[in-house]
């Protein structure tokens, strides 16, 4: 029996549970390798750990092919809740792991709408599950293959058969798990998501007799928990850059704050203000019975030798000041520019983690550049004389602009070592500066006389101050 079938085959003909000895005969040469579902289970379990340390505090497996991740209190580290999913299917591409997903406000909406929405890629608005599930066949509320049977001899083809259905018949008939699973979808019944935590991660705990709900209250087991986090991180020689605080309550919800490092730290009083700003993120609802700080990403930290101001100097310490930022407006946020070795402008810098190391490339001595680098060039309307004229006047974003001072041209040319299309391609770069003093960096696709070299027509590509 076929249990899994990529792209080309199923291209071919062939489906999750044909008969092998059809396969075969369908598409002659057909390599086939035997299941081993034990060892498709570990690396899925690999995979939810990678995802765990990377994108979301809660990741739970999704058998037999599927993850499950409550972005919740994650997603603005990474953009937001699209830009997370496509960097996490990004990743997976790149690794050459084909994904579906989605995010929906439940579990059970966001499985359907992965495995059998319309898109490879959804992000469903808050409010619209029960409209995107009616147009999906019944298996995506994950039912038995003998319920699934019944439901097809009785004519249900679809989910929006069974919204209107009084329940009462529908669980005499099917059973419990029917309505359960179409309640879980909508958001009528909670779906919990049990968090994975292998045992090799660092984690500490407090339960609670009494449920405790002040950020007061938070704030001080917060402190507790990062002292017997940090000192668990010494005896390993560890340094967290990645924390997890999972805040269970009562009610079964897990509330969620992720705090990331520039640089792998055991400090606890840096760590418990990076955590503590994050405490009006937490509804603790009825109470939290249990607090759980893990940390899931560590790299080594030994203890060094302090080294006495008399005889050295040291850097400036910035992974304090990159911490709270990042944690404030997202990792992605936080960078520093470097230099590439490149003459064309937009691909002469690129953005770096903010404490990387030096890429290898100095930035040259004198670099005539605008403080403000457009990513991609603007064109513009010009009245300019050929072949080596700066504009008259300029029209950028619908204001006109005369110009009153102009500089250059300097010449860049095309990277025709690796680009084929810019072999002689050319531009002609000018500093004007307009009757209000506003200075432009602006450039002339081409050399003014030869059209092979460029459209010949005019751009924006940066301003001065």
């Amino acid at each position: 029996m076929v249990t899994a079938a990529d792209r080309i085959a199923q291209q071919q003909g062939l489906h999750i549970g044909m008969p092998v000895s059809k396969a075969q005969a369908l598409v002659p040469g057909l390599q086939v390798l035997p299941a081993s579902p034990d060892d498709d289970a570990a690396s899925l379990e690999r995979l939810a750990l990678w995802v765990l340390q990377r994108f979301s505090p809660i990741v739970a497996v999704d058998p037999p092919d599927g993850i499950v991740i409550d972005s919740t209190g994650a997603d603005h580290l990474h953009g937001g809740e699209a830009a997370m999913l496509e960097a996490l299917i990004g990743r997976l591409m790149m690794s050459g792991v084909t994904a579906r997903a989605a995010i929906a406000e439940t579990w059970g909406a966001a499985h359907a709408l992965a495995r059998h929405g319309p898109d490879p890629l959804h992000v469903a608005e808050p409010g619209t599950a029960e409209t995107l599930l009616a147009r999906l066949p019944l298996e995506a509320l994950r039912l038995p293959l003998a319920t699934l049977a019944s439901l097809r001899t009785l004519g249900f083809a679809c989910i929006a058969d069974l919204l209107h259905q009084p329940r009462a018949p529908l669980t005499r008939r099917f059973g419990p798990d029917l309505c359960r699973r179409l309640d879980q979808a909508l958001g009528h019944v909670a779906e919990p998501i049990e968090p994975l935590r292998p045992t090799e991660l660092v984690e500490v705990r407090r339960s609670f007799a009494e449920p405790i709900a002040a950020a007061e209250t938070i704030a001080r087991y917060i402190g507790k928990l990062v002292i017997q986090l940090c000192a668990a991180l010494e005896e390993r020689g560890l340094g967290a850059r990645r924390l997890d605080l999972l805040c269970w309550r009562v009610d079964a919800h897990v509330q969620t704050v992720r705090v990331g490092l520039a640089k792998p730290q055991r400090d606890p009083q840096r760590l418990t203000r990076l955590l503590c700003e994050k405490i009006e993120t937490i509804s603790p609802g009825f109470g939290i019975e249990i607090l759980s700080l893990t940390a899931v990403m560590v790299e080594s930290l030994e203890a060094r030798q302090v080294a006495s101001s008399l005889l050295e100097t040291t850097a400036p310490d910035l992974s304090g000041l990159v911490d709270v930022l990042a944690n404030r407006v997202g990792a992605r946020g936080v960078y520093r520019m470097a230099p590439v070795a490149s003459d064309v402008p937009e691909r002469s810098v690129t953005r770096v983690a903010p404490l990387s190391d030096p890429v290898g490339v100095g930035w040259p001595d004198h670099w005539p550049r605008p403080a403000r680098l457009l990513p991609w060039p603007e064109p513009i309307e010009t009245v300019a004389l050929l072949p080596d004229h700066p504009p008259v006047w300029i029209a950028w974003r619908g204001v006109r602009r005369k110009v009153a001072r102009a500089d250059g041209p300097e010449r860049v040319f095309g990277e025709w070592w690796k680009r084929d299309a810019e072999l002689i391609a050319v531009r002609d770069y000018f500093c004007i500066e307009d009757e209000a003093g506003e200075r432009y960096w602006v450039f002339r696709a081409g050399d003014g006389e030869n059209a092979g070299t460029g459209s010949h027509h005019w751009f924006l590509h940066g301003v001065f101050g």
